[in-house]
């Protein structure tokens, strides 16, 4: 079963200087420190109108084209980002980047922070080709602009990690992170915002890898640096709060999970709205521990709930809609509907592998629950070769010693067991039992 993780994003507000009329830039100040504050108390909606009124005081005193519209513009887009409306984000980051592009010069720090804001975008509705160029050509701006060991540097190496991690590839994402968070921790205060959100995406590349024991304390300390910093009902606590209830969860603490993961949907639905991608996550996770309990109509009314709102706010290709297919799948598998579970596999495979690339671990987990669907019903000549590529993936991307990789030979085995394969089948059950018996 795949579970969803969130990773907690930095979105760039880059308040302007004073402008040429002192009066209007004065004004402008005062609303820009507005947006600010309303975005770090959670207050989108309200955001959202003062950014506004930002933008349009900026464009009347300064013209369309002035660096502090553009910092208006990426202002607003950014909360739209936190809201879930992609669409209207887009063009607003786009003609930000134009006029800082055309005002700055194509090198400028600022230019860079527009890049990293359009790239991401592009990162959460799963453009990853679209957002890979955007994020190096930032950072290699932020290298030649500022020192090696700037915050902003940190923050164009913590983007580059964020896409490579949700493309499967952890070892290049690590790497990049761990950076980032020696300059963070180096060059701002340890309880700074910065220095959580590099936490918590340094635990969620720990968690996808397996290493829980890693990841369970910098997920703590993620989760107290924020709760001080912004309060305890913010959406990046509410994510926060998601992450570690993922590790409860996984590490069978239900109980501990369930409660987390009920906080952190009801400070999503309440600063969020009901129908953001991050309540869907939310929704989805709890789903899948109700799954766990066998609370199958509690689960499937979140579930579909989930689905709808994914399908909704980022489209029906997307690789969440997917893992939300994927679950309504294993749902019914769990209930023996196998009618209903064999076309919801088969979709969020197509769209995995559509939108991960054909060896991506998700796509290695799509494998392995179309292979389990299959052997249930005695299609062994169906399923064998899917556990295969599903095993042969996830060694590829989360190395020979992965739980996952425990829980696919496992399911070989009890296929060749089904098949008459006993000595075949213990082979594979002695090298699970050893990837299990490691200590993580």
């Amino acid at each position: 079963m795949k579970i969803n993780l969130t990773s907690l994003l930095v979105l760039f507000f880059a308040f302007g200087t004073v402008l040429a009329a002192h009066a209007q830039g004065t004004e402008l100040e005062k609303l820009n420190d507005e947006v600010l504050l309303l975005y770090r108390q959670g207050q989108y909606d309200s955001a959202v109108v003062v950014a506004k009124k930002a933008l349009r005081l900026a464009e009347q005193s300064v013209g369309p084209n002035n660096p502090d519209v553009a910092t208006s513009l990426n202002n607003l887009a950014s909360l739209y980002v936190s809201q879930g409306q992609y669409a209207q984000a887009e063009p607003l980051y786009k003609r930000s980047l134009m006029i800082q592009e055309k005002s700055l010069g194509p090198d400028h720090p600022d230019v860079a922070t527009r890049l990293n804001n359009l790239a991401e975008l592009y990162r959460i509705q799963g453009q990853y080709a679209q957002a890979e160029p955007l994020c190096k050509r930032s950072l290699a701006i932020m290298e030649k602009a500022l020192a090696p060991d700037h915050p902003d540097v940190a923050t164009s190496l913590n983007m580059l990690a964020l896409l490579y991690g949700s493309q499967g590839q952890y070892d290049q994402a690590e790497s990049l992170y761990k950076r980032s968070l020696a300059i963070r921790e180096k060059s701002l205060a340890p309880d700074h915002p910065d220095v959580a959100t590099s936490l918590n995406n340094l635990a969620s590349l720990y968690v996808s890898q397996g290493r829980y024991a890693q990841a369970e304390p910098l997920f703590k300390r993620s989760l107290a640096i924020l709760e001080k910093t912004f309060g305890s009902n913010h959406p990046l606590v509410g994510s926060c709060l998601n992450n570690l209830a993922d590790i409860y969860k996984i590490q069978g603490q239900y109980a501990q999970a369930e409660s987390l993961y009920k906080r952190s949907l009801a400070i999503r639905e309440k600063s969020l709205g009901p129908d953001h991608p991050d309540v869907a996550t939310s929704l989805n996770n709890l789903a899948e521990l109700y799954r766990i309990h066998d609370q199958y109509a509690q689960a499937e009314s979140l579930y579909k709930r989930s689905l709808a709102i994914m399908e909704k706010s980022l489209g029906p290709e997307h690789p969440d809609v997917a893992t939300s297919l994927n679950n309504i799948a294993s749902l019914y598998d769990s209930q023996s509907q196998y009618a209903q579970a064999e076309p919801l596999y088969k979709r969020s495979l197509a769209i995995r592998e559509k939108s991960l690339g054909l060896d991506h671990p998700d796509v290695a987990t799509s494998l392995n629950n179309l292979a389990t669907l299959y052997g249930s019903q005695g299609q062994y000549d169906q399923a064998e070769p899917l556990y295969k590529r599903s095993l042969a993936i996830m060694e590829k991307s989360l190395g020979p010693d992965h739980p996952n990789v425990a829980t696919s030979l496992v399911n070989i085995a009890l296929l060749y067991k089904a098949t008459g394969r006993e000595n075949a089948a213990k082979v594979l059950e002695k090298r699970a039992a050893a990837i299990r018996a490691i200590k993580r």
